[in-house]
Order: C-alpha cells, then structure tokens, then sequence
C-alpha cells in the first residue's frame, strides 16, 4: 500500500477514535497556540492522565501567555508541583516572558526561531509547529518511535536506528493534515500499539505492520537497560523553640533548582544539635536514580542564612519535589499522632 494511503487510513481512523482532551483540537490547527505551548510542555514525559489535572488548573490561573509571563518563579512552581522534572517548568516561564517581551505576545511560526525558545528541543518545536501552525512536520517521540519500529520490523536497538527511524516517519506525516496526524499517530500509541499488550486487532495499520502477530511484539523496539543508581542519605526536620521547621529554596542547578525543601545530605550538618534519626525513611524513584533518606530530627536556635523556618500549617506554601512532599505528609502524619 502507497504511504499516502497508510497515512489517510491513521487520519480515518483518529476521526472516529481520537481522543478528547482538553488541549485536542481536531480539524487542522488550535486556534490558540498557547494551549498547545502548555500541554506539550506538560505531556514531555509525562502520561496524559496524570497531565489532565494539572494542565486544567494552570490554565484557570494563568488563562493567557501574559498571565503566565507576569507571574513569579515560585507561583509557577507551586502550580507545576507534583508534575516532575521542574526545569519545564522554568522553561514554561522563560519562554512566555521571551513571547511577551520579543514577540509582542505572538507564538512565531519560523522553525529556527522556534527552536531558540527555552525548552523546545526537536520533538518540542516539530509538535508545537504542527499542532499550533498546521505545518508539516516529522514529530517524533517514544510512540512514534515504538510504532515505526513495529511497522517496519526494524528490530535493532533504539540508539542504532534513529536516522531510519526517522526516514520512515517522514515518509507517513501527512503534508496535508499535519496537526491532525501529529495527534493521531501519538493517540496510536497511547491506546492501540502500546508498550505491553497492544491492541492490534484495533489498529488501522495491521494488515500492513510487519510485527503485527509476532510474540515477541513487547520486546520491539529493542532498548537498552539502563541501571538505576541508588543513593542514601538523610532529610533532617529541624525545628527551632517555636515549632517552627526549617526549609531552604534550593539554588544548585539541576532537577530540582528553585524549590524549596529539608536539608538532605550523607552527613550531618554542624550547626544542628538534639540530632535523632528515627527508624522512618521516605524513597522515591528520579529518573535514574533510587533515593532512600532516613528521616532525622534536630534542632537550631537560627537558621543559616540559605534558609528560613516556618510553621508546619505553612509548609504547603511552598512548591516543593514530591520526594518533598513526602516529608511533608510525614511531619502531618506524626504531628497528627502526637496530638491524639
């Protein structure tokens, strides 16, 4: 079958089962490119589930690229929180400030400039451009890669392959419907050629997939492991003579820079005293790295100057990682049970 036919039969198809979202626009390109800033700025590893939510409230509070622009490093963090990997978050910011103050409030539609914005990658500005511009793009990302690998039997390992990952991408974007494509080929993967199990009595290409009845479906596209690192240490809750806790705003690039949090170390800091571990621990799973902390309680008559106390009821004021908030929610747990 000719590849224009394959990609009208996708096109058919996501008319009939596309999913709604709330970002989704169907019939060419969103009438706000804004939406599209945000939710593809959310969705970047991050499941459509899970983005649902969080995209709903920040638009209620920041309905306009102008809103966005004009708010502060810490409002946007608070209302990113629980959303993971916090530099999109800063890059969210960045780049609407960059459209207000450069583009005088208006998405450009030039791919090189696209590609300058903070945050935009490959994937970014190829997805941002079809979905908000209708124009022709080869978007690509872990589903599309996925599929093309099963479409075509290409059985290598990832790293290996990209280049004609892309070449047989490229030849299935429509140049026609780019908008429309781009989200039918990632609803493709989300629902019907998923990871494990995929549906592929569902799928609009199985006549035409070269995996399609293959047992080892699930292990296409080949990818190499990637162990996890582990790391363990302590988070401290130290409170001073008013019950009060202290907490920091973390300045370190990386991950995590700009939210606030407990001191967290392999060692224990010198200006603490009334040091106690408990027999509590809070984990959590980063990208690569397991971390495992064992909870400790101390206590300070100052705060160094990189910090502040704060009461326990204004804890929640903060925007801080979900490994955080897990301290959080211990502090609310033990203070509850020490009052009963």
């Amino acid at each position: 079958m000719e590849n224009q036919q394959l990609t009208q039969l996708l096109l058919d198809w996501f008319a009939q089962n596309g999913r709604d979202l709330p970002w989704r626009y169907k019939g060419g390109a969103h009438p706000n490119p804004y939406i599209v800033f945000v939710s593809e700025m959310m969705l970047q590893q991050t499941t459509v589930k899970t983005v649902i939510p969080y995209f709903t409230r920040f638009i209620q509070r920041f309905p306009t690229v102008q809103d966005l622009a004009s708010a502060t490093d810490d409002e946007v963090a608070k209302y990113w929180q629980g959303l993971g990997y916090y530099s999109r978050a800063r890059a969210l910011l960045h780049t609407a400030q960059t459209i207000c103050q450069i583009y005088d409030g208006h998405f450009p539609q030039i791919e090189s400039e696209v590609a300058k914005l903070k945050g935009f990658g490959p994937y970014m500005t190829a997805s941002f451009l079809a979905l908000a511009f209708n124009q022709p793009q080869t978007v690509i990302d872990g589903n599309v890669m996925r599929i093309m690998c099963r479409m075509f039997g290409l059985t290598q390992p990832l790293d290996e392959i990209q280049p004609k990952i892309r070449q047989y991408a490229a030849t299935l974007a429509s140049k026609t419907h780019p908008a429309d494509y781009a989200s039918a080929i990632m609803d493709l993967g989300a629902t019907v050629c998923t990871p494990k199990k995929p549906l592929c009595v569902l799928c609009p290409w199985q006549k035409y997939c070269a995996s399609n009845g293959r047992a080892d479906i699930e292990q296409i596209p080949a990818r190499r492991s990637v162990s996890k690192k582990e790391y363990n240490g302590f988070v401290f809750i130290i409170c001073n003579a008013k019950g009060q806790i202290y907490i920091r705003k973390r300045s370190e690039k990386g991950l995590l820079h700009g939210l606030y949090e407990f001191p967290w170390n392999t060692a224990t800091p010198d200006w603490l005293s009334d040091v106690s571990a408990s027999e509590n621990y809070v984990t959590h799973v980063f990208t690569h790295i397991k971390m495992k902390l064992q909870i400790v309680y101390a206590s300070a008559a100052k705060a160094p100057n990189d910090g502040f106390f704060v009461l326990p009821t204004q804890l929640t004021d903060y925007p801080m990682s979900t490994l955080m908030q897990k301290v959080c929610r211990y502090i609310k747990i033990t203070k509850a049970r020490s009052t009963e």
